[in-house]
């Protein structure tokens, strides 16, 4: 069985790397050319191309929009899906996974989502988790290829299960990162020995391996991407948007959004999802300051 892996950024080169070591029949693509020699061996010359020699098509792409582009949905070159599984393992909103697994079916293919849980440590460690939705008979067939790059596949249901379940999995993810981001700084303007600060929260009944990470992250200010924030920005406004059309409240979400938004105002974005402790400096600096302007997100919804 011929794997095609499309899209390799900060996950997709390591998951793609992953499979590739460890003996799965695997062709590549990408916008840009990956930074492992042993991918740019693999390398299709075009999308198209990859998708057609492929039996099983892995999609790791930044919205619906690079989804759709890749896969010519709306003209022929979209016919290529015809007897091939579809597997969408990045994160988009639960509807447009549930159409695009209306259009691939209709088109003669298969469809199942994937989406993982997981940063680019985990992913290079092959240690990501994750979800599968979709037809039973094409589940059963994709969950023994996600192995080299998941440590474990739960099965959600129907799509968009999978999806909804990765959003509720995302929801926790921000919330914990941005209250860590809001600690650092809490104890820093209290000057607080951060080193302390880092020692008693992993050692504590609260560490966990992204605990462990980021804690060093922001004592360090070391802000290399791992989840950019421009990335989790736009998580945050999927999952917003599905709590709103389903009439559930998510205050803490809500919040960390607006967060998110004014740190990618200040520019950065391109850096990891901890940097969202400059939006808070920021206000805390306004605070202390009413006569500084007021930074506005332009994506913010106040």
């Amino acid at each position: 069985m011929i794997v095609a892996f499309l899209g390799l950024g900060v996950m997709g080169e390591p998951m793609a790397l992953n499979l590739a070591r460890a003996g799965t029949p695997l062709i590549a693509w990408s916008r840009r050319p990956p930074a492992s020699a042993e991918l740019r061996a693999l390398m299709a010359p075009t999308a198209a191309d990859a998708i057609a020699r492929a039996d099983v098509v892995l999609l790791m792409l930044a919205n619906g929009d690079a989804i759709d582009a890749v896969l010519g949905r709306g003209g022929a070159a979209f016919g290529l899906v015809r007897d091939k599984i579809i597997v969408h393992m990045g994160t988009t909103a639960p509807e447009y996974s549930q159409g695009l697994a209306e259009a691939v079916t209709a088109a003669g293919g298969r469809y199942v989502e994937a989406p993982v849980s997981g940063s680019r440590v985990p992913a290079e460690a092959g240690q990501l988790v994750a979800m599968l939705a979709g037809d039973p008979a094409d589940v059963a067939v994709v969950r023994p290829l996600l192995a080299p790059m998941a440590r474990e596949a739960v099965e959600c249901g129907p799509v968009p299960q999978a999806l909804l379940m990765k959003l509720s999995v995302n929801l926790y993810l921000i919330t914990l990162v941005t209250g860590l981001a809001e600690a650092y700084h809490f104890a820093d303007r209290h000057d607080l020995d951060l080193d302390r600060l880092t020692s008693v929260l992993n050692a504590g009944q609260m560490a966990s391996d992204i605990s462990r990470i980021k804690t060093v992250k922001l004592r360090d200010r070391e802000f290399g991407v791992q989840a950019a924030a421009r990335d989790v920005h736009y998580n945050s406004e999927l999952v917003a948007a599905a709590a709103r059309r389903a009439g559930i409240a998510a205050p803490l979400l809500d919040e960390c959004e607006r967060l998110f938004a004014e740190a990618v105002a200040l520019g950065r974005g391109a850096e990891d999802m901890t940097a969202v402790v400059a939006a808070i400096e920021a206000r805390t600096d306004q605070s202390s300051n009413p006569n500084r302007p007021t930074l506005i997100a332009p994506d913010s919804p106040n």
